[in-house]
């Protein structure tokens, strides 16, 4: 097992190039099992979730190559194989095979998924669009089987906007017979993403990217390629840390409208943000001014970047209030910043922090994919240097994150962690 070590202090200066987007990825990756030749995807992040996707393609037939960062997936000879457990339970995006799955082969049985332990996120909503289309749920052993006769196309209410949930039905429903039609659909940019590659296979989608998403079921879908959207979470995390300790930080492969949220909140603070087509120039800042936040569905405050912010707010003077309607448990980054020297306490749904104070570099540990990003810029501003553990999480949604702010100027290093380490974290 490994740590990241970050010295801080140290200013941030060049450019930074932005991978393919991890949300788009996990459901694109699923989608090409309906396709019936082969399907290519370029520009994909070279992240563990991505890795473990392809690795369960192959267990249900697929053959699948690599070139850089473009897989070719030919799924031509996958069959409706059980998937109960094993890499299923380290994901959470795991759970798109089953619409994926359910679309092509009427059936499916997928382990519960795994993940971020960010409190409950029940997929009640996924079901309810299945059944509404044909499906028999039933929960055995601790996977859920999904079995059908055939697909019809529904009319489909979600009771809460989900991300996940609007995808897998569509996955489903592309080749339901008939109309489908998703009312308070997320509208997330990911969710536009899949259902391109969807209609470039030949689906017939209208309204992604709206609360009502229609599609007209197909019997057969093609093989195609299509290249990913740049990831806006690891743009907003590095247009965060820049705030944070950047000198003149140019960020490459953005697409500013979808950080729109992020970037007027940063402004309210006194960051000075210049948009190019593709990029961001996010320069230095002499003060910053503390602000509230309240995280919301897209296209609101990402819930994504509220562990990022709420590092940046102890740099900030004042009392911000940060609140996340959509996870309400996504606060255990909270007491690890706390072990930095932050002034933060946590009543309810909210967390207020005061500022500015300096952190001080510390031993910590990320409980979640997002947490750890959070310690990563509060290490980035620490006086001396900051021990990062449970950096597995890290690596499941950010691409050489190390490597690219080692080439903005940060001292960040990676250290194999000592058996006693090794123990202490295990039992912690």
């Amino acid at each position: 097992m490994h740590k990241i070590l970050v010295e801080g202090g140290r200013s941030l200066n060049g450019k930074v190039r932005v991978s393919g987007a991890k949300n788009s990825a996990v459901a694109l990756l699923p989608a090409a099992i309906l396709a019936d030749s082969k399907v290519i995807i370029e520009g994909l992040p070279q992240i563990s979730d991505v890795g473990i996707l392809g690795d369960l393609l192959e267990e249900i037939g697929g053959t699948v190559s690599w070139k850089g960062q473009t897989i070719h997936i030919d799924p031509s000879k996958m069959v409706d194989m059980p998937l109960p457990n094993g890499k299923v339970k380290k994901l959470r995006a795991s759970y798109y095979f089953m619409g994926a799955m359910l679309g092509r082969f009427k059936q499916a049985a997928i382990g519960l998924p795994g993940g971020c332990h960010l409190g409950p996120r029940p997929i009640d909503q996924h079901i309810k669009g299945f059944e509404a289309l044909g499906a028999r749920v039933t929960n055995e052993q601790g996977a859920l089987y999904l079995r059908a006769d055939e697909l019809r196309g529904a009319r489909i209410y979600l009771d809460v906007v989900s991300v996940g949930a609007t995808i897998n039905i569509m996955l489903a429903a592309v080749k339901a017979k008939g109309k489908t039609i998703i009312e308070n659909a997320a509208k997330e940019p990911e969710i536009i993403d899949v259902a391109t590659l969807l209609t470039s296979m030949g689906a017939k989608i209208k309204g992604a990217g709206t609360d009502v998403i229609r599609i007209e079921g197909c019997e057969n879908l093609s093989g195609c390629t299509h290249t990913i959207i740049p990831d806006r979470i690891e743009a907003g995390t590095y247009t965060i840390m820049a705030a944070a300790q950047g000198e003149k930080v140019l960020i490459d492969n953005v697409i500013p409208q979808h950080l729109e949220s992020l970037l007027a909140k940063l402004r309210e603070m006194g960051v000075t943000i210049e948009e190019g087509d593709e990029q961001l120039l996010v320069l230095p800042s002499k003060r910053l001014k503390s602000v509230d936040i309240k995280t919301l569905v897209h296209p609101g405050f990402p819930t994504d970047l509220q562990q990022p912010f709420t590092s940046l707010l102890t740099k900030a003077e004042g009392t911000g209030l940060v609140t996340d309607t959509i996870y309400q448990a996504r606060f255990k980054h909270i007491d690890e910043l706390r072990r930095m020297n932050a002034q933060i306490k946590v009543e309810g749904g909210s967390a207020i922090v005061s500022g500015p104070v300096q952190l001080e570099g510390a031993k910590v540990k990320a409980s979640d994919l997002r947490a750890g990003a959070a310690l990563i810029v509060a290490g980035l501003m620490a006086d001396g240097i900051t021990e990062i553990t449970g950096i597995e999480h890290i690596d499941r949604g950010y691409e050489q994150i190390t490597e690219k702010l080692t080439n903005l100027g940060a001292k960040i290093w990676r250290e194999e962690m000592s058996k006693d380490e090794v123990e202490q974290f295990q039992n912690s």
